[in-house]
């Protein structure tokens, strides 16, 4: 028996010791993009994941998972596993409006995500095909009110920051203009510039790099982008209420620990203050929040009062995702 017990004793010593946990990540991230490819919200994940890489060690794949206005991917990674390893580059239609317009939304931007970080700001236009019959805003309102029925607006979804920017519009102009839905911004601008629509109301990440290819009608900004200076403010075209700047923001399943929040705000920080990540957004009209507006923290106060301005402008408008 002491042989035995002896036996035993070597056996337990020789066996090896529990492998540390490797530090986090020692694996590829799935950053979510809950559109279609070739949309804002995909240029912008596809322009920080690039450098986010670089920090982290390990690759940062997109997946675009569309469908119901963003919310489809939104949902999936709220479901996924809390461990760093399942991102989503949500905006401002998936992480607020979505709130008010979906009654059975699935999740609550507000409490199922641990905020990562804001990205980028990005002012809505108005860009109608190029042989649009209207040259200024003026001329643009005119039309759709005393023929609404005849014009048509594409946008990526219900609910997506595209769809919302134009229903404020047509809120404040009184014309309720016919809609088409598509998996993204990407695909619908490529029926405004195939003359399949008659306009879009979309992010400047979208519209500015195809201006010469579009009848580009005002930037819903209180100033004119450095990116398209010839294009007139809501104010210069006599719609001053018309503001809106959509956002794009990096969120984790709910759960996720907060040192993995804070590796992964870390990267994003250093994405944003590298000089050619910044001239590539800056070129794209986009808006970079300063230091403050970059914490975690920060986006969580965001989210908070983003759905509760948007909201109300949906119950008055009179939409939800059903129309």
């Amino acid at each position: 028996m002491r042989r035995l017990l002896m036996g035993l004793a070597a056996l337990f010593t020789l066996a090896p010791a529990a492998a540390p946990a490797q530090p986090y990540p020692n694996r590829a991230i799935t950053m979510v993009v809950p559109f279609a490819a070739g949309g804002t919200t995909d240029i912008i994940a596809r322009i920080m994941a690039e450098h986010m890489s670089r920090t982290l060690g390990q690759s940062i794949v997109v997946e675009n998972v569309a469908g119901a206005g963003g919310t489809t991917g939104s949902l999936r990674v709220a479901r996924a596993a809390p461990d760093g390893y399942t991102v989503i580059m949500g905006n401002m239609g998936t992480h607020s409006a979505s709130v008010g317009l979906y009654p059975n939304l699935g999740y609550d931007p507000r409490t199922d995500f641990e905020p990562v970080m804001n990205a980028a700001g990005t002012p809505m236009m108005i860009a109608a095909r190029k042989d649009f019959p209207a040259r200024t805003l003026a001329e643009f309102i005119a039309l759709l009110k005393a023929e609404p029925a005849r014009y048509n607006y594409g946008h990526g979804g219900v609910g997506s920051t595209s769809h919302l920017t134009c229903v404020f519009f047509h809120h404040l102009i009184g014309a309720p203009v016919q809609h088409v839905p598509f998996r993204g911004s990407g695909p619908a601008l490529a029926a405004l510039l195939g003359k399949q629509l008659d306009y879009v109301c979309d992010q400047t990440v979208t519209i500015i790099p195809q201006l010469t290819s579009l009848n580009t009608l005002v930037i819903a900004t209180p100033a004119r982008s450095p990116a398209a200076p010839d294009v007139p403010t809501a104010a210069e075209a006599g719609l001053p209420v018309f503001q809106v700047v959509g956002w794009n923001a990096m969120f984790a399943p709910k759960g996720t620990p907060r040192d993995i929040v804070q590796r992964l705000n870390a990267a994003g920080r250093a994405a944003l203050a590298d000089d050619t990540v910044r001239r590539r957004l800056l070129e794209l009209g986009c808006e970079i929040p300063d230091a403050a507006g970059q914490t975690a923290e920060a986006l969580g106060a965001h989210v908070r009062a983003e759905v509760d301005k948007w909201t109300p402008v949906i119950k008055a408008a009179g939409v939800t995702a059903g129309n």
